[in-house]
């Protein structure tokens, strides 16, 4: 078969952490990290190429104080139960390094049909078992159980964030024990920090796969993939099996360099998947790579083997629309 790869990179520029939501009304809504780390937009499109020249809009400002006053990563849109909600993360501005990393996750909701209008409702801080760096939470449903899966430093484990899945009460309160799904342990994923982070969940073929990112933010960072049988229990840790390889690395052939923190969407015709991610056209950084801006947003169709796992190639390079066998 060609895979038809239709989108022209990137998508959207200096736009990090990547998250596209195509709704029954038929509108993707994008949101991912901004460079300033200080607001939250949301821009919405019937075409993902669209997203590129939609006009952002401004939906929550981080406080000029205390708690949520630093540092605004990931944010997430998810529709639940016919309401809106946004994941992000968010640290404090203290005066202190420590403050600026001392990220939670946090909650916001809209009943608006459309959440480019409306009021966005501070639900507060997803409370989980221990007050640590925490960050990147998505949200699923599987056979009626919606679950979150987020990564934290667990105080006992060495490293910055291990990967994390408890049921959910209600879209802002976990509910019963959390377990840990997921830790560095190959050599990819410890490149820089000891890092499992940014997990997006696609359940096909039988599975539940939750891809995640791995490594720090420069050109070491990396996709891999995590895989449980959709009859398993997904709050059992052995239910879930790691891919000893990263699914999507830098390369040097294509010019694209850091992939991942990815999210899963379909085509518009719904006949196709398609990865959106992050990645830098540049592979060397002056300073902390975290304020780099130029993470760019990427759209990438793909395929799936025979043993019903994604495959996702390269990165395409930027301004190429590519068919592949």
């Amino acid at each position: 078969m060609r895979l038809q790869q239709p989108y022209r990179n990137p998508i959207i520029e200096q736009r990090a952490d990547p998250w596209v939501y195509k709704h029954t009304d038929g509108y993707y809504y994008f949101t991912g990290s901004v460079p300033e780390y200080d607001r939250i937009e949301v821009r919405r499109s019937k075409t993902i190429q669209g997203l590129s020249e939609a006009s952002p809009c401004v939906v929550w400002r981080k406080h000029d104080e205390g708690l949520q006053s630093a540092n605004i990563w990931a944010p997430e849109i998810h529709f639940i139960d016919g309401k809106w909600y946004i994941y992000y993360a968010a640290a404090v501005n203290d005066g202190t390094i420590a403050g600026l990393y001392a990220h939670r996750i946090y909650v916001l909701e809209n009943a608006s049909a459309n959440p480019l209008e409306g009021e966005w409702i501070e639900k507060g801080q997803i409370k989980t078992s221990w007050e640590s760096f925490s960050l990147d939470a998505t949200t699923f449903e599987h056979r009626g159980i919606r679950y979150l899966a987020w990564p934290q430093k667990d105080p006992n484990i060495e490293g910055s964030s291990n990967l994390y899945i408890a049921k959910m009460e209600n879209p802002w309160t976990i509910s019963g024990e959390q377990v840990m799904i997921a830790t560095p342990e190959y050599e990819w994923e410890r490149i820089g920090y000891y890092v499992n982070e940014g997990p997006a969940v696609l359940i096909r073929n039988g599975k539940v796969i939750m891809a995640y990112s791995a490594s720090a933010t420069d050109f070491n960072y990396c996709m891999g993939l995590l895989i449980a049988s959709e009859d398993s229990d997904l709050l059992d840790p052995a239910s879930w099996k790691k891919l000893p390889e990263p699914v999507l690395t830098s390369s040097d052939e294509t010019g694209q360099y850091g992939p991942g923190h990815n999210s899963f969407t379909v085509t518009e015709d719904n006949s196709q998947d398609v990865l959106i991610y992050h990645a830098r056209n540049y592979k060397e950084i002056e300073g902390n790579p975290l304020y780099d801006p130029n993470r760019h947003t990427r759209a990438q169709v793909f395929t799936w083997s025979e043993d019903g796992l994604p495959i996702f190639g390269a990165p395409v390079p930027d301004g190429k629309t590519l068919n592949s066998k």
